[in-house]
C-alpha cells in the first residue's frame, strides 16, 4: 500500500487504531509531564526485588563518592523498560551496576571540568528535573483515579461514534502532469487494462501491484483523493484526473465495505489509558487557570 497518499493527520481504520492514534495525540498533551527515560516511574518496588542489603548501603563507591542503593534500584528499573525487577538476571544486574559506575565516573569528571556550568547543559538539567517532578506529580494525581466502568463505556461510545465505518478498496495511477493523466484515461477507455497501465506508467510505489491501494478509510487519504473515491460507484473510474500535492491521479474504486468496531473488552486497556490521560489533562488545565503565566515569545 502506498504511503505517499496518506494525509499527515491520518488515522487508521478500526476503533482499536483510532484509540491508539488518540493515545498518540496525548503524547503532545503529556509534554508538560513526560517520563524522563523511565526513571521517575521506577521509584517504587525495585529495592525489594534486588539483593537483601539494607536500602542505605551503597552499591558501590567511586573515588569516595557512594552510589546509593536507591539510585541503583531506580536505574535498574528504568533499564528493564517495564519488566519486573524479579525477572532480571545476575548478569543484567551486574551490567547495570557497571553502567552506573561509568556514569558516576564521567559525570564527576564533567563536574570537575565545569561542563555543568555550560548554559545548554544547565538548561537540559533544569528540563530533566522538571520532567521527573512532573511525572511523579502526574502519577500521584492519577493513583486513585482509575476509570469506572461507566467512564470506560462512555469513552467507547464516543470513539465508536467518531469512527469512520466505511472502507474503500481502490487502485490508482499517479503521474506528474494532467496531460499525461488525460492520455492514460483515453488509453484505458480504449481497452487497456487499468492494472497494466498502472504497472507501466504510474510513479507511485503501488505500481508493482497494478496500483492496488488495498483497503482504507477516507480519513487516511488526502482530501481531494478521498473526495473522489467517495464519488465513485463500485468498478467505476474517475473520468477526470484528480490533483493532489503528489501529482495527478486516475482512480478506480474496486469495492466498498462496512466495518464493525472491535468489542469493548478488546480495547478496554486503551480506553482506560485514554480516560486517564483526559483526567490528567483536565488537572493540568486547572493548574493553568490558577497560575499566572506570562509568555515572552
Amino acid at each position: 500500500m502506498t504511503s505517499s497518499l496518506r494525509s499527515s493527520w491520518a488515522t487508521a481504520s478500526g476503533l482499536a487504531l483510532v484509540l491508539a492514534a488518540l493515545a498518540g495525540c496525548d503524547k503532545t498533551q503529556q509534554a508538560a509531564a513526560p517520563a524522563a527515560s523511565g526513571a521517575a516511574s521506577a521509584t517504587t518496588g525495585a529495592a525489594s526485588a534486588t539483593t537483601g542489603a539494607a536500602p542505605s548501603t551503597p552499591v558501590a563507591t567511586v573515588n569516595g563518592t557512594p552510589i546509593p542503593r536507591k539510585d541503583y534500584d531506580v536505574y535498574l528499573q528504568s533499564m528493564l523498560q517495564g519488566k519486573p525487577v524479579s525477572e532480571s538476571t545476575p548478569e543484567q544486574k551486574a551490567q547495570v551496576l557497571d553502567e552506573l559506575i561509568n556514569l558516576q565516573l564521567i559525570s564527576s569528571q564533567g563536574t570537575k571540568d565545569g561542563v555543568d556550568k555550560d548554559p545548554e547543559v544547565a538548561a537540559r538539567l533544569d528540563i530533566l528535573r522538571m520532567r521527573v517532578l512532573a511525572d511523579a506529580e502526574s502519577q500521584k494525581f492519577l493513583k486513585d483515579k482509575q476509570p469506572t466502568d461507566a467512564e470506560l463505556h462512555a469513552e467507547y461510545d464516543a470513539a465508536v461514534a467518531a469512527l469512520d465505518k466505511t472502507e474503500y478498496h481502490a487502485r490508482h495511477i499517479l503521474v506528474p502532469t494532467k496531460e499525461k493523466a488525460d492520455q492514460l484515461i483515453k488509453k484505458i477507455k480504449g481497452g487497456a487494462k487499468f492494472e497494466d497501465v498502472a504497472k507501466a506508467d504510474s510513479t507511485d510505489g503501488s505500481k508493482a501491484n497494478g496500483g492496488d491501494l488495498g483497503w482504507f478509510t477516507a480519513g487516511r487519504m488526502v482530501k481531494p483523493f478521498s473526495d473522489a473515491v467517495k464519488g465513485l460507484q463500485k468498478g467505476q473510474m474517475t473520468q477526470e484526473p484528480v490533483q493532489t500535492q503528489f501529482g495527478w491521479h486516475i482512480i478506480r474504486l474496486e469495492d466498498i465495505r462496512e466495518v464493525a468496531p472491535p468489542p469493548f473488552d478488546q480495547v478496554k486497556a486503551q480506553l482506560a489509558n485514554r480516560v486517564m490521560q483526559k483526567k490528567l489533562q483536565a488537572y493540568i488545565e486547572d493548574l493553568k487557570k490558577n497560575a499566572k503565566i506570562e509568555k515572552s515569545l
